[in-house]
């Protein structure tokens, strides 16, 4: 497995479930069928600035610190700039064609941001298929990831 993939499942596990120690982390990612070593989530938890604080329960978990200049929807806009080659719309759904590996990286980005427009995100290699509730919410995400592509080329 990529590490841009092995991390893109890292924050998606933080971010759904309360998750301690390293152990219970690589747990986990076993689970999913991912095979990682303790230093290798050692070094990922490093680079993707991950720490421990109390959540709502007082219980010490891992988190993902945040920059506060920079919101989770300027990272997204961001990364549509970097990696986003096209956005189609077909019905319900929108089509994401990224580079190579940014796939699962970018989807992440999108679930993460939970917009009602939104149902689901499904992520391959290269592609994302984003599933919205009716053709109108898929119509006006289109029109708000659109204008990000627009901008980077």
């Amino acid at each position: 497995m990529k590490k841009g993939d092995r991390q893109a499942r890292i924050e998606q596990i933080i971010n759904q479930q309360v998750v301690s120690t390293q152990e219970d982390l690589l747990a986990t990612l076993k689970q999913d069928g991912i095979d990682a070593t303790q230093a290798t989530i050692s070094r990922d938890i490093r680079e993707m600035q991950i720490v421990k604080a109390r959540d709502v329960n007082g219980e010490l978990r891992y988190t993902i610190f945040h920059d506060d200049e920079r919101t989770q929807t300027q990272k997204l806009k961001d990364k549509l700039r970097e990696v986003a080659l096209s956005i189609t719309q077909v019905q319900m759904l929108n089509v994401i064609k990224t580079l190579p590996s940014n796939g699962n990286l970018l989807a992440a980005l999108i679930d993460d941001l939970g917009y009602p427009e939104v149902v689901g995100t499904l992520a391959g290699h290269d592609t994302i298929v984003i599933i919205s509730p009716s053709e109108e919410l898929a119509a006006e995400l289109n029109e708000r990831f659109a204008k990000h592509l627009a901008t980077a080329r």
